[in-house]
Order: structure tokens, then C-alpha cells, then sequence
């Protein structure tokens, strides 16, 4: 029995469905990057239950043997890191952020990668204030479009760093979830976060949409968790 409802043939028909004129080599390229993403996921997944594991009280010992891996490996993994109380859907949008970087070739995760990584999360609180207030979700990534770098050369491998500005929203999205007595980083925290970074590329398009920082803030503190 499959733990998962999806195969390959599912897999294959969507890239293909997405890319009908695509090359043997784009669809290649394409491929890679949803199996990074996939196995991003995946290792979030497993982080998710492991968090939920020790604070149930299990030792690293046995999260090791479920894992299958030493004590001292799984402790190494699966170590806190700044995403620790990130929903599963804001960790996700950070994952669309990193691949929209990748998928324009840029060599730096910018805020206006984490605002398109908000935008691929249609269940999430970001994506309802963004779409409510713009009108539709097309007007905010032509929005995003104008102040995207040029794309570069070379597609990128491997881990792509955040540039400061996206750190510093990082920062803030948590320390607004933290002032706000929330328990959890929400994608509506991220959005908060990317608007206190004032002088960055998705502060600028929110603020041309019509937010503020206020506005944000009175709205993350009346809605729940997503």
C-alpha cells in the first residue's frame, strides 16, 4: 500500500500538461526542481513530527530508532532552526520562495521571492489578504514581475541563500507572531514581516497595494492560524 495518493504517472502527466511544448531537456530541468521540492517537503514532514515527538516527551534515542538513524544523527537533523514554529504552510512558502528563485536563476532569496512563495499557498491567510485587497492573485505577481531582478545565466544547485533583507522579514515575521502572543509563524506573520522591512521589494508592492503596516497587524490579530 502506497502512504501517499500520488505516483509517478501523476506526476508526469502534470508536468507535461504544464509544459506541452517543452523540450526533452526543459522538461528535465523541471522535473529537478519539483524533486527538490518534493524532497524538501518531505524532510519538513518528518520534521514536523519528530518537534511533535519531543514535546510529547520522547527521548532522541527513540525518535533515532524511528528514524532509523543514531541518537546523535537524528539529534544533528533534526536540531531547531529558525523555521521551528513555522506553520506547514508558511515552511512551504519559504520552499516556493527558494525554487522562484531558482526558476529565474537568481543567485539570492529576495523578499519578492517570499512574497511569490505566499503566493503559492492559496489556503493560507497571506494569500486571502493579498487577493482581497489587489482583486486578484494575477495583479499581485505582475506586481512582483516589475521588481524581479533580471533572470541569470546559470540555474543554481543545491541550498540558495536568503539576502539580508529576506532574513531580517524572516525576523520579524517571528517576533510579530511572538508580540501578537501566537504560538505558531503563520503566513499572515510572514506578510507582516515583509512589510516592516520598509525599504525592501515587497514592502514597496504591498504599500503600493494599499497596506500598511497597522492595517496588517489589527488584521493578523483578528484571523487564526494558516
Amino acid at each position: 500500500m502506497s502512504p501517499l495518493d500520488i505516483n509517478l504517472a501523476d506526476l508526469i502527466a502534470r508536468l507535461d500538461a504544464e509544459l506541452p511544448d517543452g523540450s526533452d531537456l526543459a522538461h528535465i530541468s523541471e522535473a529537478r526542481l519539483r524533486a527538490q521540492t518534493l524532497s524538501d517537503l518531505g524532510d519538513q514532514l518528518i520534521d514536523h513530527y519528530v518537534s511533535k515527538a519531543k514535546r510529547s516527551g520522547a527521548s532522541w534515542t527513540e525518535i533515532g530508532d524511528a528514524i532509523g538513524v543514531s541518537k546523535q544523527a537524528a539529534q544533528q537533523r533534526h536540531a531547531p532552526t529558525p523555521f521551528e514554529r513555522f506553520t506547514h504552510l508558511n515552511r512551504h512558502g519559504i520552499v516556493l520562495a527558494q525554487e522562484a528563485a531558482r526558476t529565474h536563476k537568481h543567485d539570492s532569496i529576495g523578499t519578492e521571492h517570499l512574497l511569490l512563495g505566499l503566493l503559492g499557498e492559496p489556503q493560507g491567510r497571506a494569500y486571502e489578504t493579498l487577493v482581497a485587497r489587489a482583486g486578484s492573485e494575477q495583479r499581485v505577481r505582475d506586481a512582483v514581475a516589475e521588481v524581479l531582478p533580471p533572470a541569470g545565466t546559470k540555474a543554481l544547485r543545491g541550498h540558495i541563500a536568503f539576502r539580508e533583507e529576506s532574513k531580517t522579514a524572516i525576523e520579524q515575521a517571528r517576533d510579530a507572531a511572538a508580540e501578537l502572543g501566537h504560538d505558531w509563524v503563520g503566513t499572515e506573520h510572514m506578510l507582516l514581516g515583509l512589510i516592516r522591512v520598509e525599504d525592501s521589494p515587497a514592502a514597496q508592492i504591498l504599500r503600493e497595494l494599499g497596506f500598511t503596516p497597522e492595517e496588517l497587524r489589527e488584521t493578523v490579530a483578528a484571523r487564526g492560524e494558516r
